[in-house]
């Protein structure tokens, strides 16, 4: 006999404690089901134990530039067991005030378990079957894991299982240039491994400006990065005790060898064993369950949120997908996704703060296009904290005036793109906050300076 309830919410990730704790404001009965960890990728081993490690990271290398502010702090030794201490301490802390939360969730009941549909809102976990008429799917996605010859044969890490790791790899190889890549590699090369980044496209971040993606490279090689692009027909295999990526590059030695290689070169949604079928939930080619404007799914009475609906990889669209679905639910308010601008940061040191359109999606748009773009070093803020890599830049509408993309690639530009972001959300004309009187110095002081060198963007 199944047990019924109001709700039913599978996964416990970045959007599921704040929609049971609406769910029991409103008090539904709610059961609310996790087969892994409390929060998901972010809280366990995503944004808050990699930005913790980065964090550690920076600290020992901006004691090995003291002589560059007048001090030394002598020779800087990297403790990689006390970074995972730290980083698994500040992990604890989350999960258990995920824990605390919904434990005090007076309608909503915990279960631990692997939950599947077994029909039309019917749910079967540990041998129970529970049924509700609305049922919330918030069970993310893991790293993938291409098909390269040799991999599985070679040990490798992912994000995940480089998380468990309390020593420092001697060379460490890094297959896939993008975001989670660049962040690894730029930690370890801090921690003190020799550090190579392999990637398959003929630049690193495919999807960013090619001055954009240029000027990282060169931040992550002046660090002491070994960049490797254009990396065709990569496959893996041991050499002796160490790890060898053959590739064919246009330039450069015809293999990397390492003696650990972490994968990163991309997501897979956790949606293949959940029994989508039998519910009529409906995926793409990929895995991603297909959702409308409001994170319905095609089946009535279920929703999906977060990264498994592949509307967005990040916690901030994972929490923007709650807010959205309790909009419509319970306040009467018609939020959608289609109403997010893009936004995301790359936390390298110095960050990338992106928001709305890339220049070559402007470009492509058709419209006229007005951009400005201004080194860090014109910055003062970033002179005297001696910070100077990078730079900023904006992408305005020469007719309506309004603007249409960022990148703040620099000292606190994963902060300072907010600014232009709620300008983006407000619609309103660049000339709003070109004329404010931001307080100096800071870094966001220049951005009505950049606003008011604005030149049409050739052809």
């Amino acid at each position: 006999m199944s047990e019924r309830f109001d709700a039913i919410v599978i996964g416990v990730g970045q959007a599921a404690p704040a929609l049971c704790a609406r769910l029991d404001e409103e008090g539904l009965k709610t059961a609310v089901i996790e087969r892994q960890q409390l929060g998901g990728t972010c809280v366990n081993t995503g944004c808050i134990p990699t930005k913790t490690l980065i964090a550690s990271a920076r600290a020992g290398h901006m004691a090995r530039r003291g002589a560059e502010y007048g001090f030394s702090a002598g020779s800087v030794r990297i403790d990689m067991e006390g970074v995972k201490r730290r980083k698994d301490r500040i992990v604890r802390q989350s999960v258990n005030r995920l824990k605390k939360w919904i434990a005090g969730m007076k309608h909503v009941s915990f279960v631990h378990g692997h939950a599947k549909f077994i029909a039309a809102r019917r749910i079967a976990v540990k041998g129970r079957e529970l049924e509700a008429e609305r049922i919330f799917i918030n069970v993310g996605a893991r790293a993938a894991v291409p098909e390269l010859p040799g991999v599985k044969e070679v040990p490798f890490f992912t994000n995940s299982s480089i998380m468990k790791v309390g020593f420092l790899p001697r060379h460490l190889v890094i297959v896939g240039g993008s975001y989670i890549g660049l962040e690894f590699a730029q930690m370890y090369r801090r921690f003190g491994s020799q550090v190579t980044v392999v990637e398959r496209a003929p630049k690193l971040l495919p999807r960013e400006d090619d001055d954009v993606a240029a000027e990282i490279q060169a931040i992550v090689k002046r660090e002491g990065v070994e960049i490797r692009t254009d990396a065709e027909c990569m496959a893996l295999k041991t050499q002796g005790k160490r790890i060898a990526v053959t590739l064919e590059c246009k330039r450069g030695a015809p293999v990397a060898v390492g003696s650990h290689v972490l994968l990163a070169v991309g997501r897979t949604p956790n949606t293949a064993d959940l029994g989508l079928r039998e519910a009529g939930v409906e995926t793409d080619e990929r895995g991603y369950i297909k959702v409308d404007d409001e994170c319905r799914t095609s089946a009535q009475g279920v929703w999906a949120m977060g990264e498994c609906n592949g509307k967005g990889a990040f916690t901030h669209t994972s929490y923007n997908d709650y807010e959205i679905v309790a909009a419509n639910l319970f306040d009467g308010d018609k939020r959608r996704i289609s109403d997010r601008i893009q936004a995301y940061a790359l936390f390298i040191d110095p960050p990338l703060g992106r928001a709305g359109m890339t220049e070559a999606e402007a470009r492509k748009s058709g419209r006229s296009i007005l951009a400005g773009k201004m080194a860090m070093k014109r910055v003062s803020r970033a002179r005297e904290a001696g910070e100077t890599q990078g730079f900023m830049k904006v992408l305005v509408d020469a007719k309506s005036q309004e603007l249409l993309g960022a990148a703040i690639l620099g000292v606190n530009g994963d902060e300072v793109v907010h600014s232009l972001l709620d300008m983006m959300y407000a619609r309103r004309p660049y000339t709003t906050i070109q004329r404010a009187v931001h307080i100096h110095p800071t870094v966001t002081e220049l951005i009505p300076t950049l606003l008011g060198e604005l030149k049409p963007l050739s052809p």
